[in-house]
């Protein structure tokens, strides 16, 4: 899952949005991972589940994190949180997150897009999932690619 050659980001975006889950992260013990998809897919929220586990987000110690998982051919947007996240949250938590970074998208502010949501779902998790002194990092910071 190492960075492909593509036209959705550059390196300078894609170190934009490392950058964005690097700040969010200093508010939150949530981990917050993206990942871009060139496959087509039926089935987006599953191809995004497959992704959360096969990365091994389900593994970080409080359940909390959180899968932004982007597929620029098929014009998709899935945001994916862990259980933990989910059992202390309302169904619609990401929707304000989702439909912020979808307007983003439509005007084809893709960088912009996801930073904000990044920033956004930082600030949504630090009310249930404030930052801690002793807190690692469990997920990588680096968007993957399939």
């Amino acid at each position: 899952m190492v960075r492909k050659e593509n036209p959705f980001l550059s390196l300078k975006q894609e170190q934009k949005i490392v950058e964005a889950i690097q700040a969010a992260e200093k508010n939150t013990s949530g981990e917050i991972r993206v990942h871009i998809e060139f496959e087509s897919s039926t089935d987006h929220f599953q191809t995004a589940l497959e992704v959360f586990n096969k990365l091994g987000m389900h593994q970080t110690k409080e359940r909390n994190a959180v899968l932004f998982h982007v597929a620029p051919y098929d014009r998709n947007f899935t945001i994916i949180g862990d259980e933990g996240i989910d059992q202390v949250t309302p169904d619609d938590f990401w929707e304000e997150i989702k439909n912020v970074v979808v307007s983003h998208f439509k005007d084809g502010k893709h960088t912009k897009g996801l930073c904000v949501g990044i920033e956004m779902a930082g600030e949504a998790l630090k009310k249930y999932f404030p930052y801690q002194e002793d807190d690692q990092n469990e997920i990588s910071d680096e968007i993957s690619y399939s």
